[in-house]
């Protein structure tokens, strides 16, 4: 089973993945976990470049390339093989955020970029894709106060960011058997409970797949 975590920046996705992780494995589950950009030598080499915020003179289409660099790597050496080895897989963003930053925060076409995300993906779709929903401001101010590093993708213009988390909430109406979408705003006790309930909503039973 192939899990993505998404959400808008400060929604607190990459706290939650490794407790949810741990928790499946309580369970009997295999789990493996990674991240975009990155999860891969390539893929970290890429992430430095995107995250740089001396880059600011990148533009979209670049961006968009890098991202869908990273994730091909990503889904080729690491993500297909732990699913062949039926592993549930939990990944901190894939391809929707793409569509979420370059397709409704940037303005790009959409039809475009599914096309491109198709070809990068080798057409790999998550079986579950669970959002964390955060209203703009909060989010932000939540990674200036995290102490986290802030990068070139949190430095954009707060309208930008807005478009982000709406066009987050557009492609969770468009799937709505695929999508889940959480309160972000919540203590990360509850975050975590929420993300423990829709997961086992979904799962197998652990004897149907490959067990620690």
């Amino acid at each position: 089973m192939f899990i993505t975590l998404e959400g808008p920046d400060g929604s607190g996705k990459t706290s939650q993945i490794n407790p949810l992780a741990e928790f499946l494995r309580q369970q009997g589950y295999a789990v493996f976990t990674t991240r975009e950009p990155g999860g891969t030598p390539i893929g970290d080499q890429i992430r430095t470049v995107l995250m740089n915020l001396e880059n600011t003179a990148m533009h979209p289409r670049t961006e968009t390339l890098l991202f869908c660099a990273s994730r091909a790597q990503l889904v080729e050496e690491v993500i297909r093989p732990h699913l062949a080895k039926g592993e549930i897989v939990i990944c901190d963003r894939y391809a929707d955020s793409t569509l979420a930053y370059q397709g409704y925060g940037h303005g790009k076409d959409l039809a475009q970029l599914r096309l491109l995300l198709d070809y990068a993906t080798g057409g790999l779709t998550p079986d579950l894709t669970l959002l964390l929903d955060i209203e703009t401001e909060q989010g932000l101010r939540r990674r200036q106060t995290a102490g986290s590093e802030w990068n070139r993708l949190d430095a954009y213009e707060i309208e930008l960011h807005r478009r982000v988390r709406n066009g987050y909430l557009e492609l969770a109406r468009q799937e709505p058997q695929r999508w889940c979408v959480l309160d972000a705003s919540q203590p990360t006790e509850a975050v975590q409970a929420a993300l423990r309930e829709l997961v086992m909503r979904r799962m197998p039973p652990a004897h149907t797949l490959n067990v620690r």
